[in-house]
């Protein structure tokens, strides 16, 4: 089954057409280098939590966004080889990639357990 890398960030209201131009670019790096899906979510119905939510989990603040992303991969080895190309890439350095406070953004990989599509 796939791996997933998974990404819960914070982002600038002020900053959402350059995350956006960010997001783009980082989607079209990371299918060169081999990763089969490249999907970026802005929130739209996430609410703020009384002990957990995702406001909650990267100190949203009243003038940002919270975005969730992901990245799939074939599998886990394929994951480590294209994320470590990715991230020496020369478009990967230029700081308008993080338009956003990184220290907050949460990250981790995933196994997947159970994957369905519906089939045409």
């Amino acid at each position: 089954m796939a791996y997933v890398e998974g990404f819960v960030t914070p982002v600038p209201k002020k900053n959402l057409v350059k995350y956006k131009k960010s997001a783009k670019l980082a989607a079209k790096v990371f299918l060169e280098y081999g990763a089969l899906e490249y999907t970026e979510c802005q929130g739209d119905n996430v609410p703020k939590g009384k002990v957990t939510s995702f406001p909650m989990s990267v100190k949203l603040k009243p003038s940002e966004l919270v975005f969730f992303s992901w990245v799939r991969f074939k599998t886990k080895g394929q994951r480590n080889k294209i994320m470590k190309a990715v991230m020496k890439d020369p478009r990967f350095q230029n700081p308008d990639m993080m338009p956003f406070d990184g220290m907050r953004m949460i990250y981790g990989g995933f196994k997947t357990l159970v994957s369905t599509t519906k089939k045409h």
